[in-house]
């Protein structure tokens, strides 16, 4: 059985500190340190002491446009006086991160982390299910709608001509 810890991050928490960045879902290292409730630099620092467990698929740097084009788009959080762009990690590399910080609290913090990663592939998978059952449900019923709107087309253009009159009519006075 498992042993329960006092530590409790709200999956949600999580889910906003997880980016899409070169194709990756990723976390950034500022939030990762607030996560662990260390400051950056430190994390950098023991990142960069075992450089060699994280490789580029595990960790990168963003760019400058990255960089720029993220804090556009994150315009409530204050990202202070940086001095480097930020670090990015996927989830092996935040995986690893328990490795090199080693506290109780990194652990806990990295289970909670992985373990959304691993819901947030659950709902992208069910989705995806999903968009098949549609797209599946889509081609059986076109073809039955296409008929019918065949129909109707016919309908609309059968009572578009002009109809002969009926019934007695005098002759037209010239």
């Amino acid at each position: 059985m498992a042993k329960k810890t006092g530590l409790i991050i709200p999956a949600e928490r999580i889910q906003q500190c997880i980016y899409l960045i070169r194709k990756q879902k990723v976390m950034l290292d500022k939030d990762l340190a607030k996560l662990y409730g260390v400051e950056t630099k430190v994390l950098i620092q023991a990142v960069k002491r075992n450089i060699d467990r994280f490789p580029s698929d595990f960790m990168f740097q963003l760019s400058g446009p990255e960089f720029s084009k993220l804090r556009s788009q994150i315009v409530t959080s204050s990202w202070g006086g940086r001095r480097y762009n930020p670090y990015a990690f996927t989830e092996q590399g935040v995986a690893m991160l328990s490795s090199v910080l080693r506290s109780k609290r990194a652990v806990e913090v990295n289970i909670a982390i992985v373990r959304t990663f691993v819901k947030l592939r659950q709902i992208l998978a069910d989705n995806a299910l999903l968009r098949r059952k549609i797209e599946s449900m889509e081609r059986k019923y076109d073809e039955k709608f296409q008929q019918v709107f065949d129909v109707l087309k016919y309908m609309i253009a059968e009572e578009a001509k002009p109809k002969q009159p009926f019934g007695f009519h005098g002759k037209k006075k010239r």
